[in-house]
């Protein structure tokens, strides 16, 4: 019997996703025997449930789109932190939420779950914040309600949220006839007065600089922004909060823009533009270093996904994908200044000294090969990776905006499983490790071999950066980071540890990781707790006089 939980999975299996996360709970038993009974779809089961929304993150900003299933109240509210990162940062994720069924439901039955107060939308309404829409599916409404947030998620790269009943589950019903609705090319009347509108501004600037952001990578339109820039010849920047929207090796990339602590000349290049042309961007405090860019609402043309200004005034929201396909057919003259291209380290000559944040980033950025997907968790490994150049065809991902510590671990297996052929390297610290190393034993059972830098320097040194640098508020139990993986089923045949704690030793273990393609990379790398990268250093002052 074909049902609808068979319908879901074929809509989810049509948008490309082939594993679906998740945590097992009785409601939603009968939904995963769907799941495992199909050949062409894979479980992967977690730890928790707040990781699985962190894997879907992941998998998501690498594959285009995930979903992940949880059982009703205790395992959806465990998963909402994880949907807020989505919700923000714009990141297509589907919840699915195995819940009573609608017996149970109607007569307000006090089962276990729940509240016992017999309202079973209350959990449905705490989610209304941080999705693009909601569907509680019925009989009635069961393949409509599917398609129709199925198509917000695509269009919005928004998370959205699925109550399935048990039995509705399991009620039968007719495979999809048809595609879902794919989004038109053709720009509307308001798009096109927009484009017009830019393409006037581009036409009278003589000094323009492009801003790009992190919705281009959410929108997976990477390579529309790439035939804009290559054929005006311009400029380009990207922000922390959408490091690697642009090929970085490109000679029109200048360099990642990130306020008053940003280097010269591309400092004074940004914010002496005459026009400063945001796509996909927005300027929040850790993406600017607490808003200290030097430009003004005169220079700025904001082109994003919820919101477009034009020097100050708010315009008609725009389809973000389709505005930057155009992009291209407009007609100005190309660039002909400078373009400031990024100055690169070849080699890094090491030393047997005590490894340092300074030059620890300027290793790995010789350690960095064409493919990899570099993830920073947030903190001193995002702010080290912020001005380190990535080479062509990398993938960036971080979570600067949301800025969930522990979320980067979770993540790189999900991206790792969405894409197989791309190496993986972590860069996490211990005090965000602690928080989801759960998930160590999943990427030991699926046989994931990225390679995860662990930095131990004995606590939060984002929080002693910005206050109490001494109190023990910001200290962390010391673990034994190189045998972690032991304790999480790792044997000498599925992972590889090591632990650093001088250049010399860093430079030989990075050698032996790169090379070992076979198993999980476990590298703990010892630095001084009072140790930060430069640019964190700054930023920490700037939070430090925000928040007093």
């Amino acid at each position: 019997m074909y049902t609808i939980s068979d319908y879901l999975l074929d809509r989810l299996k049509e948008l490309g996703i082939d594993e679906v996360f998740g945590v097992p709970g009785d409601y939603n038993l009968q939904f995963l025997d769907h799941i495992t009974a199909r050949e062409d779809l894979k479980w992967i089961g977690n730890a928790n449930e707040l990781n699985a929304a962190y894997m879907a993150d992941g998998y998501a900003r690498t594959k285009g789109i995930s979903a992940f299933v949880t059982t009703f109240g205790v395992g959806e509210l465990s998963a909402v932190n994880g949907l807020a990162g989505s919700y923000a940062e714009n990141v297509p994720v589907v919840e699915i939420i195995g819940s009573p069924t609608t017996t149970v439901q109607n007569n307000k039955k006090l089962v276990h779950h729940t509240l016992g107060d017999g309202d079973f939308l209350r959990f449905e309404k705490m989610h209304e914040e941080v999705t693009a829409a909601i569907a509680h599916l019925t009989i009635e409404n069961a393949t409509s309600e599917i398609d129709r947030v199925l198509t917000i998620a695509m269009t919005e790269k928004r998370p959205v949220y699925i109550n399935l009943p048990i039995d509705i589950a399991e009620t039968k019903t007719n495979k999809p006839n048809k595609p879902l609705q794919k989004m038109t090319e053709r720009l509307t009347e308001a798009e096109a007065t927009i484009l017009s509108k830019v393409e006037k501004a581009l036409q009278q600037a003589e000094n323009p600089v492009i801003i790009a952001g992190h919705e281009i990578l959410s929108y997976h339109i990477e390579h529309q922004l790439n035939e804009f820039i290559q054929k005006f010849n311009l400029p380009i920047t990207t922000l922390p909060l959408g490091k690697g929207a642009f090929d970085e090796e490109d000679s029109h990339y200048i360099g990642t823009y990130s306020g008053s602590p940003t280097e010269e000349p591309l400092k004074s290049r940004v914010d002496n533009a005459d026009l400063v042309l945001l796509l996909g961007a927005k300027l929040t405090d850790s993406a600017t270093s607490g808003f200290s860019f030097g430009f003004t609402d005169k220079q700025i043309i904001s082109i994003g996904a919820t919101e477009v200004l034009f020097y100050g005034e708010k315009h008609e929201a725009i389809q973000l994908d389709r505005f930057v396909s155009a992009l291209s057919t407009l007609s100005f003259s190309r660039f002909t200044g400078d373009l400031l291209p990024v100055k690169r380290i070849s080699k890094v000559e090491f030393k047997d000294e005590q490894l340092t944040q300074k030059r620890f980033w300027k290793m790995v950025e010789t350690f960095l090969l064409q493919g990899d997907t570099v993830v920073g968790e947030q903190g001193t490994s995002f702010f080290g990776l912020t001005n380190v150049p990535l080479k062509k065809d990398m993938h960036f991902i971080g979570q600067p905006l949301w800025g969930s510590i522990g979320y980067t671990f979770p993540s790189t297996l999900g991206s790792q499983i969405a894409n197989k052929d791309s190496r993986h390297l972590l860069f996490i610290g211990d005090g965000s490790l602690q928080l989801t190393v759960q998930e160590l034993g999943t990427a030991i059972r699926e046989k994931l071999t990225p390679i995860v830098f662990v930095i131990n320097n004995n606590g939060y040194t984002v929080e002693r950066e910005i206050h109490g640098a001494t109190e023990q508020y910001n200290d962390i139990p010391m673990w034994d980071y190189q045998n972690l993986p032991l304790v999480f089923g790792g044997t000498s045949q599925t992972v590889a540890t090591y632990k650093a704690t001088t250049e010399a030793e860093l430079a030989e273990v990075m050698k032996s990781a790169r090379k070992d393609t076979e198993r999980l990379q476990w590298i703990e790398v010892v630095m001084d707790q009072e140790d930060a990268p430069l640019l964190l250093q700054k930023l920490a002052k700037i939070f430090a006089k925000q928040n007093s």
